[in-house]
């Protein structure tokens, strides 16, 4: 079973209404952090955009997103702070709410793709959006400042094209601002407005 597509032409009508997405309240079990290099920041929370288009469908919608070394809460909303999609992760089992449904699997990946249809790289995207690269990256280029320009990323499927359009300052440390990552039969942007490092509060 695959999502509506329907869904999503109704979630990028109403964002493209404006230009400033809305806010989601960052948890109240974290503290913000400055760090020299965003490698520092164990955990994270991202308000921005992302824009999907396939052969299929395309969407732009609002994303929220707090990363954890062993937990991840990822969201989707519109302009109007309706949740589009819901998918968290924690300690190896996935669960994705959407439409008003609830799934679950071990892989977080294979859960969206199989609900979704949306080939989308979930394991590298902690790594990309902070300026970071992976096992199976290669860089091909740098921007004079040395920060990086595009990088190639093996899949078994299609290799994937990362482009980092844009760098930005925030909690300290050089964090892309805006990603391009694309390969034959998809395309993804995502658009970094807020990126906090953050760690947990004591109790």
């Amino acid at each position: 079973m695959r999502l509506s597509a329907s869904l999503f032409h109704i979630a990028l009508v109403t964002v493209l209404l404006v230009l400033a997405g809305c806010s989601v309240t960052p948890s109240e079990d974290f503290s913000p952090i400055n760090v020299t290099n965003a490698a520092q920041a164990k955990a994270w929370e991202l308000q921005g955009k992302i824009a999907v288009k396939t052969s299929e469908d395309k969407f732009s919608t609002n994303l929220y997103w707090l990363h954890q070394p062993k937990a991840n809460d990822l969201r989707l909303t519109t302009v109007l702070g309706t949740t589009v999609l819901t998918l968290k992760t924690n300690q190896g089992m996935a669960t994705l709410d959407v439409d008003g449904k609830t799934y679950r699997d071990s892989n977080a990946q294979d859960l969206l793709t199989g609900i979704s249809g949306w080939s989308i790289p979930l394991d590298s995207l902690p790594l990309w959006i902070t300026g970071q690269i992976g096992s199976n990256d290669k860089i091909v280029s740098y921007n004079p400042d040395g920060t990086i320009k595009q990088l190639i990323s093996h899949d078994p499927e299609a290799n994937w094209v990362v482009s980092f359009l844009g760098w930005q300052q925030q909690s300290g440390a050089q964090v892309p601002r805006l990603l391009k990552i694309e390969r034959e039969d998809v395309q993804i942007k995502i658009q970094t407005n807020q990126w906090t490092a953050v760690a947990a509060k004591t109790k």
